[in-house]
């Protein structure tokens, strides 16, 4: 359970016994408020405001942890994400846009995770398509749904999910994007992995894209992304999302789902 605290001025009458102060006290707390002395020694009201997480989100704490990830790094797979509270994420998207100008929200449903939820897991029992997203990409790194075919083609040849590349190795994919449309060219997915390596780890972790120091154009991040991890939530594709997401087969356009094996820069 979560509270919020605001405060509420009032003067009471300077003829009001000790004894009554003691009686009002005692309701007060059991609203839920409770008492005070101000700065001139005036006594003043502090109102509580009790706000309750619903039931079955408190609920999902007692629900079994999800098996079968043992190729995915330890701090991957046991890192739970801040967006297990639905009022957190509404409280976020209210101040941080997420789709493309022009494009309605209704092709996708953006929805908070599970307690058991983690970023790496697949879509074992969903009834609908996801893939997780951080919020990060959309706060600092400025990506907008839905993806362009560039950044779709990127992670299809990485075989990585959004989630799984890591927000640095993003930077440098906005960067190139941006700069090809400055220059009035197409971005290539090609072009712009020949300037990176990629060396993925076992157990299975973020991937990296490594500069290739006698080729590289753009210049690293000063200070890498660390505070991340915990701020990932689903992006539900809804049936009008299903052009923008999925091929015409069904198929997803990009893996929407951590790998076990992604691919290194020479099977590029």
């Amino acid at each position: 359970m979560s509270s919020s605290d605001s405060t509420s001025l009032s003067a009471s009458s300077s003829s009001e016994s000790t004894e009554s102060d003691r009686s009002r006290d005692d309701w007060l707390g059991k609203e839920g408020m409770s008492s005070g002395v101000g700065t001139n020694g005036m006594p003043m009201e502090v109102v509580r405001e009790v706000r309750e997480d619903p039931p079955e989100e408190l609920e999902e704490s007692n629900w079994p942890a999800k098996g079968g990830y043992g190729w995915v790094a330890a701090d991957v797979r046991d890192q739970p994400s801040l967006f297990r509270w639905s009022r957190l994420l509404n409280s976020w998207l209210n101040c941080t846009p997420v789709m493309s100008r022009g494009v309605s929200g209704d092709i996708v449903s953006l929805e908070r995770v599970s307690a058991i939820d983690r970023v790496c897991h697949g879509q074992e029992g969903a009834t609908e398509k996801f893939f997780y997203m951080y919020m990060c990409h959309f706060s600092q790194l400025h990506v907008r749904l839905p993806f362009d075919d560039f950044t779709m083609d990127v992670l299809r040849a990485l075989n990585v999910a959004p989630t799984q590349l890591h927000p640095n190795s993003w930077a440098y994919l906005q960067a190139f994007r941006i700069l090809c449309e400055s220059l009035y060219l197409e971005p290539s997915p090609h072009a712009f992995l020949y300037f990176y390596d990629t060396r993925p780890r076992r157990p299975t972790t973020w991937l990296s894209l490594i500069s290739r120091p006698s080729i590289s154009r753009l210049d690293a991040f000063s200070q890498s992304f660390k505070h991340f991890k915990d701020g990932y939530f689903k992006v539900v594709v809804k049936e009008g999302g299903e052009p923008h997401f999925l091929n015409a087969d069904g198929s997803t356009k990009f893996p929407f789902s951590w790998t076990n094996n992604p691919s290194r820069y020479k099977d590029i």
